[in-house]
């Protein structure tokens, strides 16, 4: 039985944004997933977000119910909450004649995407240096340090959403609840267009521009730390490409699952 009070359970209602930026099942409700259909409701969320950040599934990859209840094991219930969920969080859409495919955003709608979280952050970042505090710095470090092993020892999924965490942890420290609740939503857009769009080879988000942006931030430099992370986020969004080939693989494959 939980014995948070009022107070405690509103506060962690509001962080529940910042969790559904790096990973969509974390978003569920937690007693949900602790039941059998809930935990492969789960199961079947994580695979297809693994392999969308994976570059495994691409865009416009069709994702049939039998299919997953297939391979999964799961009835049709449990298979189409799943993909209800993952069309929440923006990983497929839904289409009436069309069933759920992997999502495809648009040029349109990458522009936009990109256009309101530079402008998000703009606002953001001189909010989180008035209230950054020397343990908040301290904290912002460390987590440069495991931004950086993670570079150099970990595959794309773990990479992105670290370095997407980064950006969720400075809206944070701004103290506005409901802006950091709004970035935390675009990070994670953001993050899938460069998992499906990014050509392989480059990092997902420049790490040395993470520890300039936190350097500025601590020396009080705050109009040189917004134009080091809006440039950050242009060459982010000009790296994209939206055009890739599609593999001839089968939906087990591109899941992991064979």
């Amino acid at each position: 039985m939980s014995t948070r009070s009022p107070a405690t359970a509103r506060k962690t209602s509001r962080a529940k944004p910042a969790a559904a930026a790096i990973r969509p099942e974390t978003a569920a409700d937690a007693t949900h997933d602790l039941t059998p259909d809930g935990d492969m409701e789960r199961r079947i969320c994580e695979a297809v977000y693994e392999s969308v950040m994976s570059q495994r599934l691409t865009p416009g990859t069709k994702l049939p119910e039998a299919a997953l209840c297939e391979l999964f094991g799961v009835s049709r219930s449990v298979a189409r909450k799943a993909l209800q969920r993952l069309a929440h969080e923006h990983v497929v859409d839904l289409h009436h004649n069309r069933g759920a495919v992997v999502a495809e955003p648009t040029p349109e709608d990458t522009r936009q995407i990109f256009q309101a979280r530079r402008a998000l952050e703009a606002a953001l970042l001189p909010l989180a240096v008035a209230r950054a505090t020397k343990a908040d710095y301290a904290s912002l470090r460390k987590q440069l340090r495991d931004e950086h092993a993670l570079l150099h020892r970990a595959g794309q999924p773990a990479w992105a959403r670290q370095a997407s965490a980064f950006h969720v942890r400075l809206g944070e420290l701004s103290g506005n609840a409901i802006l950091h609740g709004y970035l935390a939503e675009l990070v994670s857009r953001c993050s899938l267009i460069v998992a499906l769009y990014e050509p392989p080879g480059n990092a997902a988000c420049e790490h040395g521009e993470h520890v300039l942006i936190v350097d500025l931030m601590e020396r009080g430099d705050v109009a040189e730390a917004v134009k080091i992370n809006d440039n950050h986020l242009a060459d982010l969004e000009r790296r994209i490409s939206l055009e890739r080939p599609q593999p001839a693989q089968t939906l087990a494959q591109m899941l992991g699952l064979a």
